[in-house]
């Protein structure tokens, strides 16, 4: 071969690898990252460990599987031990994300049942929101007028300690079989009002694929369906469930949406990331369900955490749910107003798409109601009064007893920059900074760059009307002069002997006043 044949060839270039993209992240052998498996499993080959199948018929339920997998509590014995628990199934991905020693492990407390489940509590209910009674056929739920909830089994990958439906999910005596599969689809094509059918249950990607298809399909076939949603939590317990062969299926109905339901940024692993990947590429708008549990999820810094890592992951989160008032849950429930806060805490700190609506679904079948001024009749405290889109009124009880977020303890609450406006109206009342100042401009003279930046003088950066320049609200007018070489800011021609205000500190004016535009100075 010649030199200029040489020359023509090509070098090709290595493949670019993304480094923001979670589903592409590598591991230190520079395959596919993985999440850590418990040692129990350590044994198991990659070929069954990724097979949703072989995940499903090796959960771990008893007292003597999950104790060999974790250092049980006395209370968590009590409760794995009780005779009218509800259902414990955990899948070994699952397991293997917990801490074996740490009793407070977000993701063990939502799996493992503890013994004060069984205690009861005030507003406690076994159907708290009255589906039952909003079901015209078996399974059904036609609560809004053109939206249905489509039960189609009762079988989970694991169960939820917090479950709302626990008085049917996990019994397999309750479940849905395909003559009442008919029922409801034929309730469906004679409802012509009816465009959303959501599928839950139970979860649905738990079924048989053939099967699951089939009542996706005999939905799709009904004119007046425009949208089939599915909520599942699958994808969360189960990673593996969501391969090529779902996909494919799923995209030959499209529209197809999808949420899912994760409660802490620890359940979200490479696994997810690459399912989750999977489903936005085959189409479906993925959102995501948070129920506000105590001791799980019910602090500022950690649902900021989440909410970033699900945007991160193209999921949109759509709804933060106050924990219902279903039997067992007592333990989970926060206040009202630590959701409140929590929102408080989000809004405005970051991006507007990765702020869920904060609801509670209404005690008695009321619906979804956004706890928000036009639909927050009242607040007390031991009780909250809601109106629906209907004007029906419901009250929420508050719980008892509440054991606040241990901030101390939090990793989550030990940033070391913690964002500005995170602890709500409380801390800026107490003079919380509204803004974060900048960092590390001493690098750029590392760099070379001799000249000074101009973010590093503070009045170039003082965002204004947010408050004072923290350390020199109301400083002396000389203070000001000196911090900017020798000439006042914002101060008069004269001298004055009053303290001068930098941009931004400027006090309101009193009731009655004109503000500085009235009088042309901001013109």
């Amino acid at each position: 071969m010649g030199t200029d044949q040489h020359r023509s060839v090509a070098v090709a270039e290595p493949a670019w690898l993304n480094p923001r993209d979670p589903a592409q992240a590598l591991g230190p052998d520079g395959r596919p990252a993985r999440s850590r498996r418990a040692p129990i499993w350590a044994d198991v080959p990659d070929e069954q460990w990724d097979d949703w199948r072989w995940q499903l018929s090796h959960r771990i339920n008893s007292l003597e599987e999950v104790g060999a997998v974790l250092n049980l509590t006395d209370e968590e014995r009590a409760g794995l031990s009780a005779d009218d628990k509800f259902r414990v199934d955990i899948t070994p991905y699952f397991a293997s994300l917990i801490d074996p020693d740490d009793p407070n492990d977000p993701i063990r407390r939502q799996v493992i049942p503890l013994g004060r489940e069984q205690q009861a509590f005030t507003a406690m209910m076994e159907d708290s929101l009255a589906e039952d009674r909003h079901s015209p056929v078996p399974g059904l739920v036609h609560r809004y007028p053109d939206r249905v909830l489509m039960l189609v089994t009762t079988q989970c990958a694991s169960y939820c300690r917090y479950c709302t439906r626990s008085r049917i999910v996990g019994d397999p005596a309750q479940n849905f079989n395909t003559r009442e599969h008919e029922a409801q689809l034929e309730y469906l094509r004679k409802t012509p009002q009816v465009r959303d059918v959501l599928i839950s249950g139970g979860d649905g990607l738990t079924l048989a694929p053939k099967l699951f298809e089939k009542i996706i399909r005999g939905i799709r076939e009904i004119p007046h369906i425009e949208i089939i949603r599915i909520g599942s939590r699958v994808p969360v317990f189960m990673p593996q469930r969501v391969d090529d062969e779902l996909c494919d299926m799923l995209a030959k109905y499209h529209p197809i949406w999808m949420n899912l339901h994760f409660n802490h940024p620890n359940e979200i692993t490479p696994e997810v990331s690459r399912a989750v990947d999977k489903l936005t590429r085959a189409g479906i708008p993925v959102g995501n369900q948070s129920v506000l549990l105590a001791g799980v999820n019910d602090c500022v810094h950690i649902q900021r955490s989440l909410v970033h890592r699900l945007v991160e992951n193209r999921i949109r989160p759509y709804y933060l749910y106050q924990c219902d008032l279903v039997e067992g849950s007592g333990h989970f429930r926060t206040p009202v107003g630590k959701g409140l806060e929590i929102m408080e805490g989000l809004r405005g700190h970051t991006s507007g798409y990765a702020i869920p609506t904060y609801v509670i679904d209404a005690p008695g079948g009321g619906g979804k109601i956004p706890v928000m001024p036009n639909y927050l009749i009242s607040y007390s405290d031991h009780k909250v009064v809601l109106r629906n889109y209907e004007g029906y009124i419901t009250t929420y009880e508050e719980p008892t007893t509440y054991t606040p977020h241990d901030k101390a303890a939090c990793t989550y609450c030990q940033h070391d920059r913690p964002e500005p406006g995170q602890s709500g109206v409380l801390g800026l009342l107490e003079g919380e900074a509204m803004w974060i100042e900048p960092k590390g401009f001493e690098e750029l003279h590392r760099r070379g760059n001799t000249e000074a930046h101009r973010l590093q003088d503070p009045s170039k950066w003082v965002p204004f009307g947010v408050g004072a320049i923290e350390g020199q609200s109301g400083a002396p007018l000389k203070v000001l002069e000196a911090a900017n070489g020798g000439q006042a800011t914002g101060s008069p021609a004269k001298a004055s002997p009053k303290k001068a205000y930098a941009p931004g500190e400027e006090p309101r004016p009193r009731d009655g006043e004109p503000t500085g535009s009235a009088h042309g100075e901001l013109l």
